[in-house]
């Protein structure tokens, strides 16, 4: 059966806390979970529903924590197990919910069972948990399959044979076909749920099954296809029936615990099997992230066949403008003043809204980081050639007055912040009704008030305008001023920029009430 319209997480606004650089609690120069804790009346005070913290196991941080030595502890770095639990009843205690990042396809290679692995020799048990597989007849992979970060997926151990990573070398994917992996991570997800979290995003939970007979992918630039043709080490069908088991478990637990797939599909419709009834609860809709919003037809386009497919298995539908994996969007769209309008548009959309930490301050992507710098392994893994991931990760800016941007009582900060950030630091913004935090707060305040499907009306080129029971939003995406459409008895209750009379202006969004709604 479908799930019921009043559950929380249907229409929840989420915050992703990429708590290496979140707030700084000790004075390393790193993000932690005393420094969350003591942040989470900002986040209340935002209007969010649930905080999605990105990992926070022990791991030697090749991936920022993306490499998993250990599932059931915390890593130093961020604190211990004694302040997530401090941490969790804080939010709690403010009406926060906490979804952890959970992941599953790959563990890090000091986990010990890799560590046994490389012990055991070639077709001895310790190596089935991992895709380890003998050379080709001439001496090569097994395969053409690519890592995600650049280079072959394949690495060769010293007595010949090739283990997997779709990722860095140091991330070896794990063999979902062998009980003990399976056994081992719903005791993983039972081991969180009896401490309090509220779900689990699931990373790459598309990609722990592979094709039998490892078949080439028979195309270079594999990355380069990810949601956009089949693969055949991401989407197999016998990824369903790990998430079916699992939401057994989930659904075993009191007050709605949850799994959010970070999922890439071909298409969005076998995106929306992830959601299925009997399934997770919500998939990341990163085809409405990489929307044209240089072609409005194609924003809407994407709107509508992301909503048609989740609503076929009776899902909400979730959106989101940027992540800890991609440029900010201020930086992708061009502007903050195109960057508002979408996120205010996104934000009236009916489903889930997920909000990457400094979304709220219109923090812009940091190009020019010094090498020196740079962590991500897609920089190293190219050589140099591609950037990486980094930019999107500096330290939050919290007060212009302090050190580190108030990011660290100490000045220290892994990453370094750009001196245009004491600008538009959080106590900066606060209060200044122009400022795009009073705009997010604004806008998570009134969302709270909106209900019912997606209506659209017509509209010039250029322009989306669509309904919901009490909101009617249009955003102006072309580049002249259109008239404001006449709805009797409202009045523009937000505005993603200056709005004066009867005409929108390029790159701003409007919400328009009913007088009676904004007077109540």
């Amino acid at each position: 059966m479908p799930e019921t319209p009043d559950k929380w997480w249907r229409n929840a606004v989420i915050y992703e806390v990429y708590v290496r650089s979140f707030a700084d609690g000790n004075g390393d120069g790193v993000g932690d979970l005393v420094g969350l804790r003591d942040r989470l009346p900002y986040l209340r005070d935002l209007g969010v529903d649930a905080l999605w913290l990105t990992p926070i196991f022990r791991s030697p941080m090749v991936d920022g924590g993306y490499d998993v030595a250990d599932y059931r502890d915390i890593d130093p770095l961020f604190g211990t197990l004694a302040d997530f639990d401090a941490m969790l009843a804080g939010a709690h205690a403010l009406d926060l919910r906490v979804i952890i990042d959970l992941v599953p396809n790959h563990t890090s290679s000091t986990h010990e069972w890799f560590q046994q692995a490389l012990q055991a020799l070639p077709g001895e048990p310790a190596r089935a948990r991992y895709h380890f597989h003998p050379p080709t007849a001439d001496d090569l992979p097994p395969n053409d399959w690519e890592s995600m970060f650049g280079g072959a997926a394949w690495t060769r151990v010293p007595d010949g044979e090739w283990y997997l990573h779709i990722f860095d070398p140091t991330q070896p994917d794990l063999n979902w076909d062998h009980p003990d992996v399976r056994a081992e991570f719903e005791s993983v997800l039972r081991f969180w749920l009896d401490r309090g979290v509220d779900g689990f995003r699931v990373d790459v939970a598309h990609g722990m099954v592979k094709a039998p007979g490892y078949p080439h992918a028979g195309a270079a630039d594999q990355i380069g296809l990810l949601g956009r043709r089949p693969l055949p080490f991401f989407d197999q069908d016998g990824v369903h029936d790990i998430h079916r088991a699992w939401r057994k478990i989930l659904d075993s637990y009191p007050e709605e615990r949850i799994a959010v797939a970070e999922a890439w599909a071909s298409t969005p419709q076998r995106l929306a099997r992830y959601t299925a009834p009997d399934e997770l609860h919500q998939a990341f809709n990163f085809e409405f992230l990489q929307a044209d919003w240089a072609d409005p037809a194609a924003v809407k386009a994407s709107i509508d066949s992301c909503i048609h497919a989740a609503e076929a298995v009776g899902a909400p539908t979730t959106w989101v403008l940027s992540n800890h994996d991609v440029h900010r969007h201020p930086t992708r769209l061009g502007s903050l003043a195109r960057a508002n309008a979408a996120a205010l548009l996104m934000l009236a959309l009916p489903g889930s809204a997920y909000v990457y930490q400094g979304d709220e301050l219109g923090l812009f992507e940091v190009l020019d980081l010094p090498d020196e710098a740079r962590q991500d392994p897609r920089w190293f893994r190219s050589g140099g050639t591609n950037p990486g991931r980094d930019g999107c990760r500096v330290p939050l800016p919290w007060e212009a007055g302090e050190p580190a941007l108030g990011f660290s009582p100490s000045g220290a900060a892994w990453l370094p912040q750009p001196p245009s950030w004491k600008g538009i630091a959080a106590d900066v913004q606060a209060g200044d009704p122009a400022s795009t935090l009073e705009l997010y707060r604004a806008a998570l305040a009134l969302r709270r008030t909106v209900t019912g499907p997606l209506r659209w009306h017509g509209s010039a080129p250029g322009v989306l305008d669509f309904s919901r029971d009490g909101l009617r939003c249009v955003a102006n995406l072309s580049d002249a001023p259109v008239p404001l459409p006449e709805v009797p008895g409202s009045e523009v209750a937000l505005a993603s920029g200056t709005v004066a009379g009867t005409t929108l202006p390029p790159d701003t969004t409007v919400w328009i009430i009913a007088r009676t709604a904004r007077s109540s």
